[in-house]
């Protein structure tokens, strides 16, 4: 059965159209839901009329958080087009690659990427670029205001993609998740069942919007109660205390990564800090550390940790406010319409304590990956279930725990790291004979990477030249922080390395 797809913000508009739906802090804008109403639809007619953008084409965005981030993702539901949100932290190679296989329509961007937004247009053909300027004057507000006409949302199904989101495959090329409306509507209703969320929350939006993170925990489920999103353009750790701390501004939610917290657990003030108003942190990213969950307990303030991918909409599992001491370690109990096991190498599923490859299946989970039809069973199971990649394993009560993660990925600052990729660049340096890269524990980041090499012989490469090199051709997180010449890898009998072996300390 073909079910359409409901217009969120037009929904509040004429239900609540005096409710405040945004406020942007880097500019001091404040909309109400009637007022987000009309700048969508004008930027909507914009991007049809002015730029030309038709039903199914995709329109990339490239700035820091912002809150016409969102009015372009709604005003692409309207007129049918994909959003594609771009990872504004990558060089301009990666991005090249990411728009070679997207091909937007357009390239929207912050007045702060603009060089690299013409580069990526000289590189990719894209047909139209469209500055912002957090309000000011640019492309995109000159657009707005000229924007007229009549503007009928176009017809689209649950099933159909709304959103392309670009994550780092084990390969070292990324991968376009296809996001579709299903999985933002039952990540929404997760969420708001999970961390209380109504029409009277208001959430803290200062993940980065191309991470899903950003935008989906817990900034679109907030659209879909009715409630407000307040958009921190940057995270900086002493005003992200005062925000909390505010009681005009009445946070009541946000979503974080061990690091963000950790942060701000060591500004001056926290100890002292009143945040008794608040009503859920949720983390997730990675584990949070216990000393880091019983500092934030000794305020009484729960670190509700969980765990998702882009992939699984985010949301998959979930722990309990009264079950966070209890269950230290643990991401928590599956969301209410998705299914979770864990199998081993065979498919097979494993009994509770066993480990194994967290599997999942439901209406959150992605229908597959842009341009990449042929791999679909290289990503699913015949019968549907979606491959994380990562090891669990369940404990008596069935609570899940996240074990490791069978694709050698580590999460530096809440973003993942793929080593294929870091190592293929150190390759390309004369006198690399092997290299391997490894995530190492890091007091503020959480992990960070260390490539071990094995120089060929006569090579004067240091460690300062690695770094570099990789500066010039990497995202700053992806650079590996530390370097460690080794005289040999080890290697199992086939050759392959066993980078578990290779010493931490």
């Amino acid at each position: 059965m073909s079910i359409p797809v409901k217009d969120w913000i037009k929904h509040h508009a004429d239900f609540t159209p005096n409710k405040e739906a945004l406020v942007d802090l880097a500019s001091n804008r404040k909309f109400t839901y009637a007022e987000m109403d009309a700048r969508v639809t004008r930027a909507a007619l914009y991007l049809r009329d002015g730029v030309g953008v038709a039903d199914g084409e995709r329109v990339a965005l490239l700035c820091h958080n912002d809150s016409d981030a969102f009015e372009i993702q709604f005003a692409c539901r309207r007129i049918g087009a994909i959003f594609m949100p771009l990872n504004w932290r990558l060089a301009v190679a990666e991005l090249e690659y990411i728009c070679n296989d997207g091909e937007p329509k357009v390239l929207v961007h912050g007045k702060e990427f603009a060089s690299q937004a013409k580069e990526i247009q000289a590189l990719c053909g894209t047909a139209h670029l469209v500055g912002l300027n957090n309000g000011g004057t640019s492309d995109y507000e000159t657009g707005l205001a000229a924007a007229n006409g009549e503007l009928v949302p176009l017809a689209k199904d649950l099933t159909d993609t709304w959103t392309i989101m670009y994550t780092s495959g084990t390969t070292g090329r990324p991968k376009g998740a296809r996001m579709t409306y299903q999985m933002a509507v039952f990540n929404a209703i997760h969420c708001a069942m999970t961390t209380s969320l109504t029409e009277t929350s208001k959430n803290l939006v200062f993940l980065p919007t191309f991470h899903t993170g950003g935008l989906n925990v817990y900034a679109n489920p907030i659209f879909h109660t009715g409630g407000t999103n307040v958009v921190l353009r940057e995270f900086n750790s002493a005003y992200f205390l005062e925000l909390l701390s505010d009681k005009e501004l009445h946070l009541t939610h946000m979503f974080g990564v061990p690091t963000n917290f950790l942060m701000m657990a060591q500004e001056p003030g926290f100890a002292d800090a009143d945040l008794s108003h608040l009503m859920t942190l949720g983390i997730g990213g990675a584990a949070a550390p216990l000393a880091l969950i019983e500092d934030f307990a000794a305020k009484n303030i729960i670190l509700q940790q969980g765990w998702g991918m882009t992939e699984t909409g985010p949301l998959g599992l979930l722990l309990s406010p009264d079950q966070t001491l209890a269950k230290v370690g643990s991401s928590g109990l599956p969301t209410m319409y998705v299914s979770l096991k864990i199998c081993d190498a065979t498919g097979a599923e494993v009994a509770k304590g066993g480990e194994g490859e967290l599997m999942i299946k439901g209406p959150t989970v992605t229908p597959g990956y842009w341009n990449r039809e042929a791999e679909h069973d290289d990503f699913f199971t015949a019968d549907g279930w979606f491959h994380t990649g990562d090891v669990a394993r369940q404990d008596e009560d069935g609570y899940y725990y996240i074990v490791d993660r069978t694709k050698d990925m580590y999460i530096s600052g809440g973003e993942n790291v793929y080593p294929a990729e870091v190592e293929n660049v150190i390759f390309e340096m004369d006198g690399v004979l092997e290299n391997a890269v490894i995530g190492v524990p890091d007091e503020k980041w959480g992990e960070v990477g260390r490539a071990c090499i094995v120089l060929k012989p006569g090579s004067n490469l240091d460690e300062d030249a690695v770094i570099d090199h990789c500066n010039d051709k990497l995202a700053r997180f992806k650079v590996p922080k530390q370097v460690r010449f080794m005289d040999e890898l080890p290697h199992n009998a086939t050759g392959k390395v066993l980078k578990h072996q290779i010493p931490r300390d």
